[in-house]
């Protein structure tokens, strides 16, 4: 169940854990954020398959505890065969949702394997599954850092629309505006789809700024300064964090974002708290 304000849809990213430990961690984060009764749990997928059989094990305990589990599979350094081992495994134990990715290409490796983008995967697990699976595909507010032009990556969130995707996660962003240009850029090139707003709360600055210089997502420059500026006051930088996400969260929804995707690190404390402050909001 939701809880008693909450008016608005979740969902919620972890990454598969490698020790004892973290599988322990990560029970008692899911069962913190399962009462904001998420759309489903989602679980990534490492760069050419390096945690394929953890990421199915994390699926599996998911939808063994009744929630909706959609696990993340990339196509770099992957083949057919492999993919269509992985469809019918995850077909035979009855899960309908992936995230569907291009991927990473391993450090050292040369070969991309049989795909060499999201848009021939989404076609080839159509081409396999029909309309077995919901398929979400990334798309890119602030543009793929190799994107070479908006225009471009634009087109390529179409692609994989048009070959079957049934909604869109955006990368993360602080910039509210960039996630309403970007729908409007959809809507006028055509994309249909649900385009999810991704929301990476605010932990440290080291972390964030080397996730950030990864996948291209902008900073800006206040914010940056203000986190800077607390240093070792990890209390303050997280309550700026908390108040910064939940704003932008707050904005998104009233903007008429459809739901929220939140990337955890396989963390609860701070999002809860995010959710509750958008729910007492909306109040």
């Amino acid at each position: 169940m939701k809880t008693p304000n909450q008016e608005f849809e979740v969902s919620f990213e972890f990454f598969p854990p490698k020790t004892a430990e973290g599988i322990e961690k990560l029970r008692e984060t899911r069962k913190e954020l399962a009462k904001f009764d998420p759309e489903f749990f989602s679980v990534t997928f490492g760069a050419g398959g390096s945690t394929r059989d953890r990421t199915m094990e994390t699926v599996l305990e998911i939808q063994r505890e009744g929630y909706q589990a959609a696990p993340h599979i990339s196509c770099i350094s992957s083949s057919k065969a492999e993919i269509r081992d992985l469809l019918q495994a995850y077909q035979a134990h009855g899960i309908k949702r992936l995230v569907t990715l291009r991927g990473d290409v391993p450090s050292g490796e040369v070969s991309a394997g049989d795909f060499r983008y999201a848009s021939e995967l989404v076609e080839f697990i159509r081409a396999e599954t029909g309309d077995y699976f919901h398929i979400e595909v990334a798309a890119y507010p602030e543009f793929h850092p190799e994107a070479k032009t908006p225009a471009a990556d634009l087109l390529n969130l179409k692609r994989k629309m048009d070959a079957g995707a049934n909604s869109a996660i955006t990368q993360y962003f602080y910039n509210a505006d960039a996630y309403f240009r970007f729908v409007d850029q959809c809507d006028e090139i055509g994309i249909t789809i649900p385009v999810v707003p991704g929301v990476m709360p605010i932990y440290n600055i080291t972390q964030l700024a080397r996730f950030s210089s990864i996948c291209g997502a902008e900073i800006p420059r206040w914010l940056k300064m203000r986190l800077e500026e607390y240093g070792d006051d990890m209390a303050s930088l997280r309550a700026l964090g908390v108040d910064v996400v939940s704003e932008l969260c707050e904005m998104l929804l009233a903007g008429g974002a459809p739901s929220l995707h939140f990337y955890t690190l396989n963390q609860s404390a701070t999002i809860a708290t995010i959710i509750n402050n958008i729910s007492a909001a909306a109040d």
